[in-house]
């Protein structure tokens, strides 16, 4: 039971990230190119294995002698979703560019709150019984998950109508309301943790002193600021070098994608940097930065070798991308064939979400039959191909037996891809390293995909739906070669 509303707590936040909001954003008027961009402020999932050490390792001023480690995150977690989701219904996106912005940090509060719940909830998982009660754990864990993303989706869309939204005559107001009504549900997550009990930890982590925590923390503090202050002084020489491709390209669209990816690698780049500066200038404990992000990077390659390494490492960062990339602009789609909220809250959001969980069984079945490899090939072919089934939706406009065949299929083969995939990314983790190598692999399964994600508005605005659809199908192509070329390392 306590997974289960953990669960809901989790899956309650992500939604508002994404469809629920790309739907008010489109209903404002917002450029597509701009509401996709919003994507970007789930990275914080992509990149939480950064923080998991530091939420694992540090104990909060007075919270953590009152509530423990873990409870104490969780608490801290969930009133910082509760605060961002607060920003974001503060802020009237059609008012001004300000507005936007202010919603845009709103929104990248939101993804980095989430993720470090999801973070504490892992550990909590796995901290609070047995390996034998792990699988019944997860199960509830996930149903929690997936009826906290069908009142985010499905019931934020019907309360924003409920409220007097339409994309015809756009209220403020009403959608609001809605995530207001959103902080009122997160209180799931509030009081369970309030309820349930500390984990054993008495032999969980190597005590550090004080000293040794805050030096950490200060550290993780300078990774964050040097990735910032790299990625906005770029910027400048961004626009020089942005101009400079659009006149070799003569596609501006193009070269923002190399540039801004270009920006991305330097500040990674430069956070890296500032972090090997200071560990060379013993600024923190060397053994505690190797046992916590040395270690169990090592661990995994030492185990596959450098080139099976590599390879597994591309599989988990792009087996997805066909449906993230697509996923971000599925609801704007569906709003701009002629469905209205209700009409996309029914079949897109509840009848999916039944779909999504009767893939995940039927994935899971499989898989025990037929081992993991055959599930995790089929599922990427199958993910790949019913995208070509929004291209039909495309073409035939406003049909709801289109909607739900599109919808049926395309939610039963992730679910069945999904399923095969945790099973995989579960076989490659060491138990030593568990939470951290899991946080390493679930990171960067989303990182690539989110990050195309956000420039799947400007496709859709240059060659439109049908081109963007038949680009989401090959880009999930070649996936299939590299599934077949790690056979021997899944089954």
């Amino acid at each position: 039971m306590t997974m289960l509303f953990l669960g809901f707590s989790a899956g309650v936040p992500i939604l508002l990230i994404f469809s629920t909001l790309g739907l008010w954003l489109n209903e404002a008027g917002v450029a597509k190119s701009s509401i996709t961009f919003f994507s970007w402020a789930a990275l914080g999932y992509s990149f939480k294995f950064v923080w998991a050490p530091l939420v694992d390792r540090l104990p909060l001023p007075f919270l953590t002698n009152f509530l423990g480690r873990r409870r104490a995150w969780m608490l801290i977690s969930q009133l910082a979703i509760m605060a961002s989701i607060w920003l974001m219904s503060s802020m009237d996106p059609q008012t001004n560019i300000d507005s936007l912005e202010v919603m845009a940090i709103g929104a990248v509060l939101l993804g980095f709150s989430s993720a470090t719940q999801d973070i504490v909830i892992d550990a909590y998982r796995i901290e609070s019984a047995d390996k034998d009660m792990q699988s019944m754990l997860s199960a509830t864990y996930i149903a929690g998950y997936r009826i906290g993303m069908l009142v985010a989706g499905a019931g934020g869309l019907f309360l924003a109508s409920y409220f007097g939204s339409t994309k015809e005559l756009y209220s403020f107001s009403a959608w609001s309301n809605t995530y207001l009504m959103m902080i009122v549900v997160m209180m799931v997550g509030i009081v369970t943790t309030l309820l349930i009990k500390e984990p054993d930890l008495s032999s969980h982590n190597k005590e550090y002193s004080t000293k040794d925590y805050l030096r950490f923390f200060a550290l993780f503090l300078a990774i964050v600021a040097a990735f910032i202050v790299t990625f906005v002084v770029s910027a400048d020489l961004g626009k020089v070098v942005k101009s400079s491709l659009t006149e070799v390209f003569s596609n501006k669209h193009l070269s923002g994608f190399i540039v801004g990816t270009l920006r991305m690698m330097l500040a990674i780049a430069g956070a890296y940097a500032a972090a090997r500066v200071l560990i060379a200038l013993n600024i923190v404990n060397r053994s505690m930065v190797n046992s916590t992000y040395v270690d169990p990077v090592k661990d995994f390659f030492d185990r596959y070798g450098l080139s099976v390494a590599i390879l597994l490492l591309a599989v988990i960062g792009l087996y997805r991308v066909s449906d993230i990339v697509l996923g971000v602009v599925a609801n704007i789609f569906y709003q701009d064939m002629g469905f209205t909220k209700i009409e996309i809250a029914t079949v897109s959001k509840t009848f999916g979400l039944f779909m999504t969980i009767a893939g995940g069984f039927l994935g899971g079945l499989m898989a025990i039959k037929h081992g993991v490899f055959r599930v995790l090939f089929l599922g990427a072919l199958l993910s790949a191909l019913t995208n070509l089934l929004f291209i039909v939706l495309a073409n035939v406009g406003h049909d709801m037996t289109w909607l739900y065949v599109t919808i049926t299929m395309d939610n039963l083969s992730a679910g069945l891809a999904g399923a095969a995939f945790i099973a995989f990314l579960s076989s490659l983790t060491n138990i030593k390293f568990t939470a951290v190598q899991y946080a390493v692999f679930s990171s960067l399964m989303t990182l690539l995909p989110k990050i195309f994600g956000g420039y799947s508005g400007t496709i859709v605005e240059v060659f439109g739906y049908s081109e963007f659809f038949i680009l989401t199908t090959l880009i999930g192509l070649p996936i299939l070669y590299l599934v077949y070329k790690v056979k021997p390392y899944i089954d």
